[in-house]
């Protein structure tokens, strides 16, 4: 989830990874380079952001095309790529309906080129793709509230992944979803969701907030989310037999796999801000009651 997690854990097979010292390193050292980075650029803004997001979401589209079709569709996957970089553009131009349509004809394009027996799940990594790059671009580019909006996913996403990974680990008990994550308890679930509430309370406090029972209110629900987002991807990865989306993040393995849950909570923050503050103030949409 974006440069963090688990030092050690199972496979999507089911099977037990150990982590060698030099592994464990390589995590930490991609860990403590991707968190800082990410929050810079939330902070910059304008387009490093939309260069960070949209470099993001081709690495996702070119990973799940990778897994769910193999690595020999160039066509295919430079047109749904050329859509999602245009998206970008256009969202950090101010014109995100514009993004969220031409998202949509990479979708169409994959429709066109992509094998008959794997048209779904292609179009389904637009829409995953196209996600990743306009949920957090549509939540900056609020202009008073986007920053701590970005602020606030990433610490309840990480503060999930962490306190679920070691609160499961010493805790144990009954298993959230052997068939998907063997590892993956209750304990850790609801350790996680804890812990994002309380480092949510406090982050938005540092902000000057002192709504902080709604933000206990949006850190549960992205933090629930987040775990949902995790498990989807492992799904997906144990519906096609691998272990990691790629290996572009050393340590860690692919960009999806750091990814995972911060795209079901930054897609849930998202359409609500957007639901109640429009386009042009979803982050206060979200944070704001």
């Amino acid at each position: 989830m974006l440069g963090t997690g688990p030092a050690s854990g199972p496979s999507d097979t089911g099977r037990p990874v150990s982590v060698t010292p030099n592994k464990l390193v390589l995590r930490i050292v991609s860990a403590a380079v991707l968190a800082p980075l990410a929050l810079f650029v939330a902070w910059l803004g304008d387009w490093p952001f939309a260069l960070f997001w949209g470099a993001a979401a081709i690495a996702v589209l070119w990973e799940w095309t990778r897994l769910v079709a193999g690595p020999r569709h160039f066509l295919m996957l430079s047109s749904c790529a050329s859509a999602i970089v245009v998206a970008a553009l256009v969202a950090w131009r101010g014109r995100p309906i514009a993004g969220i349509l031409l998202v949509g004809l990479g979708a169409l394009a994959a429709t066109i080129f992509a094998p008959r027996e794997r048209r779904f799940w292609i179009t389904a990594g637009i829409g995953y793709a196209g996600t990743m790059l306009l949920a957090p671009m549509l939540l900056r580019a609020d202009a008073q509230y986007g920053f701590f909006a970005m602020v606030l996913l990433f610490a309840v996403v990480w503060t999930t992944d962490v306190f679920a990974y070691f609160a499961g680990r010493a805790i144990g008990g009954p298993k959230l979803s052997v068939a998907i994550s063997p590892k993956k308890t209750w304990a850790g679930a609801i350790a996680g969701a804890l812990g994002a509430i309380v480092i949510a309370v406090i982050v938005a406090g540092l902000f000057g907030s002192s709504n902080g029972g709604t933000i206990a209110v949006v850190a549960l629900l992205l933090s629930v989310l987040a775990q949902l987002g995790d498990l989807l991807e492992s799904w997906v990865k144990r519906r096609f037999g691998a272990k990691d989306a790629s290996g572009l993040i050393p340590g860690h393995g692919g960009v999806m796999d750091r990814l995972d849950g911060f795209w079901a909570a930054a897609l849930a923050g998202c359409l609500v801000g957007l639901l109640r503050g429009g386009f042009d103030n979803a982050a206060r949409g979200l944070l704001v009651w």
